[in-house]
């Protein structure tokens, strides 16, 4: 899946699959998660919210069913 990279201290790039519904978080830290189900409004409000990791922290990490890939 491709990535794009974002403006985080935590998050270092975001990809989607919007026919899968799966959201790929690269993690500064290297991890990189996948997370399921995620509807395209929700990939959309986390590029464009202020702060890409309190958004990630706050509504993907606890809303969605995930598995580390990295």
């Amino acid at each position: 899946m491709t990535r794009q990279r974002v403006s985080s201290t935590s998050v270092k790039s975001v990809g989607y699959d919007a026919g899968n519904r799966i959201l790929e978080i690269e993690l500064k830290n290297g991890g990189i998660y996948q997370y399921f189900q995620v509807p395209a409004e929700e990939h959309k409000s986390l590029i464009d919210a202020e702060s890409v990791g309190r958004y990630y922290a706050k509504v993907v990490k606890p809303l969605y069913r995930f598995r580390r890939i990295k």
